[in-house]
């Protein structure tokens, strides 16, 4: 069988799919900091024999929480000369444009460990300096002194020209084999001097960490007699192998939430649904992200720790679009200086969680707020729920404060989460140039079919999917994913007068690069596919839009629709184009897929019937603009295909539940999948 673990703040998912297609799903407490325990507690609790794992794909959130946490190791940067200072410099646009105390990011890298190193390439890659390969020896010494754990190299225009940073490389190993390194054109071929540095120097500062904990798990697999392939999820929601995410950690920065991205997207597919927005909310972020036509976007101008206030970090690997903030089932309800109700983006967490886990929270959360509501019930909590203590968070930190019912208090938490979820789902809509009406909602994770119908009416969305499986769909995803790898090459040329053999080389070169990065990993040729793009602009803009490019040879016909489909991406971006302005290319992006067999989906046997077989109970649901009403609530698990229910109603499954409002309906499609009509 084919198993998925996923790795979330709160909870720990598990997804299984056996021969016959059936879906089996398990979730545990997540155990920070040793985190590979609760993926063993998670098989444990599924009771999968582990022998029979066939193939294993996890993802993690180690890395992110590495980064965010400030947990990696002390690492030290090897760089041109007058080049030192390039990640303290950073770019000059400021996100909080009229704060006078804005301070920029503080590097990972100290000062004194940031060493420079005489060597110079031009933007071609021709050598005007050779490397001074004494310095880097003396450099290594000094390291040592400083024991420093992890080497970043970094040398200007080593997109163009990978061989100084190759020499550096080969230095370091050959005198400190046991120093996790790091060079710049092993992560990224693309040009801007700071992104690529701060790409490297974050892939280093976590590299052994990756290492120790992708060794601990497989050791405690093998431990269990799982001798199947293991795969990592990547940010670009692909999979790669454990060896080869020891070496380039960083691209696992987004490694989670991508998947159930991607599974939206081939959810999508199965069901006739090409334009998604996937909506996840799990216990402590709500993500969304937008898949237009079928395709997921994928952007290399990620960052972490980005604010309104703060500039973040940039990460220059290829990452789901996707937008994140700090509001799911665990968020804070708090009262801010203003007397203002807030909620988020601080989280309860996996330890001590919501007050009704009545594992020591005592601060009021949104599922706190969907408890007292009647949304959710304290009988489908794995523990005993403490109704009185509940009330009592909500009554002495929010009630009180404004002189209202604990009931009408819990709603305001919940109308403040809901508004915070609809600001992120206009910005990757809305913001870009996409009508919602267009796109069907997938919600998943444990609060997305919670809080999805109400959402999508105010977004003005017809259709919610709620797949099966929703609380862990995102390890649902990994099951659905192929290798994948992702190559991209700076090549500036203007498109008028393009040297048409030069180009098909450079995407040949490319292919040819990702056939023998496959053959290392047991994939052949005939098993991988390509996707193509560029990364176009006008001339004279900085940044760029991109545009897919037909495989094969390309020829002037080809350019032309190109060009065509530029024109028509940069008015869909930014309201306008200029036909007939030069245009140029600036990277080469080439996805290669790696096939892998994936499991087919079994059908629900029981067709039609009445859903008063699935009915457990009639309870009090207060609404917004309808107060209490008596609403009946309905087991998931027996629900038949092609099954219609009237709003209001609550379906609920082991870890999750669908809330529908009046005047909307829900239906039952042939997979188990609940297919909701907004009436908007």
């Amino acid at each position: 069988m084919r198993v998925a673990t996923d790795i979330g703040g709160t909870f720990t998912d598990l997804v299984y799919v056996d021969e016959s297609g059936k879906v089996g799903v398990a979730k545990s407490h997540t155990t920070p900091p040793n985190f590979e325990q609760g993926v063993l507690d998670v098989i444990e609790k599924s009771q999968i024999p582990p022998h029979e794992i066939e193939t294993f794909i996890h993802g993690t959130t180690v890395i992110i929480n590495a980064l965010t946490e400030r947990k990696g190791v002390k690492t030290g940067l090897i760089t041109t000369k007058g080049f030192r200072d390039v990640l303290e410099i950073g770019r000059g646009n400021r996100p909080d444009l009229f704060n006078v105390r804005y301070e920029k990011p503080k590097p990972f890298v100290p000062r004194y460990l940031r060493q420079e190193v005489e060597e110079r390439l031009n933007y071609k890659g021709e050598v005007l300096v050779p490397l001074n390969r004494g310095q880097v020896k003396d450099i290594i010494d000094y390291f040592k002194k400083e024991e420093v754990e992890a080497i970043a190299v970094s040398y200007l225009h080593s997109y163009a020209n990978p061989d100084h940073e190759q020499q550096t490389v080969e230095i370091i190993k050959e005198l400190w084999p046991e120093v996790a390194v790091t060079a710049s054109h092993e992560v990224t071929k693309e040009w801007r001097e700071y992104e690529r540095t701060s790409t490297t120097v974050l892939n280093s500062y976590v590299k052994p960490i990756a290492s120790s904990y992708i060794d601990r798990l497989e050791s405690k697999l093998a431990e269990r007699k799982t001798a199947g392939n293991k795969y990592i999820m990547q940010s670009n929601a692909g999979t790669t192998t454990f060896e080869q995410s020891k070496q380039t950690p960083i691209n696992m920065v987004e490694s989670g939430p991508v998947a159930g991205i991607f599974g939206a997207a081939i959810l999508g597919q199965m069901i006739g649904e090409k334009n998604i927005i996937a909506f996840d909310i799990g216990g402590t972020t709500a993500k969304c992200s937008l898949i237009d036509g079928g395709e997921v976007k994928v952007t290399t101008d990620y960052k972490i720790e980005k604010t309104d206030r703060t500039a973040g970090y940039p990460i220059k690997v290829p990452v789901v679009d996707i937008v994140e903030i700090g509001n799911g089932g665990g968020s804070i309800a708090w009262i801010d200086d203003a007397g203002s109700l807030k909620v988020g983006p601080q989280s309860s967490g996996a330890l001590p969680g919501p007050v009704a886990y009545g594992r020591g929270g005592t601060k009021p959360t949104t599922t706190d707020a969907n408890l007292i509501t009647g949304r959710l019930s304290a009988k489908n909590f794995d523990n005993e729920v403490n109704l009185d203590a509940v009330k009592r968070a909500i009554d002495e930190q929010v009630a009180q404060h404004f002189g209202i019912s604990v009931e009408e208090a819990a709603l305001g938490i919940i109308r403040i989460a809901n508004s915070n979820m609809l600001n992120a789902l206009k910005l990757i809509s809305v913001r870009k140039g996409y009508d919602p009406r267009e796109f069907a909602l997938v919600a998943f994770g444990g609060g997305g079919p919670m809080h999805a119908a109400i959402l999508a009416k105010e977004l003005g969305v017809k259709t919610v999917i709620v797949p099966v499986a929703a609380s862990v769909f995102s390890a649902w995803g990994m099951l659905m994913t192929d290798l994948r790898h992702d190559y991209i090459k700076t090549y500036i040329r203007r498109l008028n007068d393009i040297n048409l053999k030069e180009l098909n080389d450079e995407f040949s070169a490319l292919e040819n690069q990702a056939v023998e990065q496959y053959a290392t990993e047991g994939i052949e040729a005939n098993k991988v596919v390509f996707s193509r793009f560029v990364d176009m602009r006008y001339l004279g803009q900085e940044h760029t839009v991109k545009v897919p490019v037909p495989n094969g040879a390309l020829d002037e016909n080809a350019i032309s629709e190109v060009i065509q489909r530029f024109h028509q991406l940069h008015e869909q971006n930014y309201t306008f184009k200029l036909d007939g302005a030069p245009t140029e290319i600036v990277n080469l992006h080439l996805t290669a897929f790696g096939k892998v067999k994936k499991p087919e989906l079994a059908r629900l046997e029981n067709v039609g019937g009445s859903p008063d077989a699935a009915l457990k109970e009639v309870r009090p649901v207060l609404f917004e603009e309808h107060g209490w009403i008596d609403t009946n609530v309905y087991a998931r698990e027996h629900l038949s295909a092609e099954v219609t229910i009237e709003g209001p109603a609550i379906v609920e499954e082991a870890s999750a539940s669908t809330v529908l409002y009046p005047g909307q309906t829900l239906t039952v499609d042939v997979y188990g999948n609940l297919i909701i009509k907004t009436g908007v």
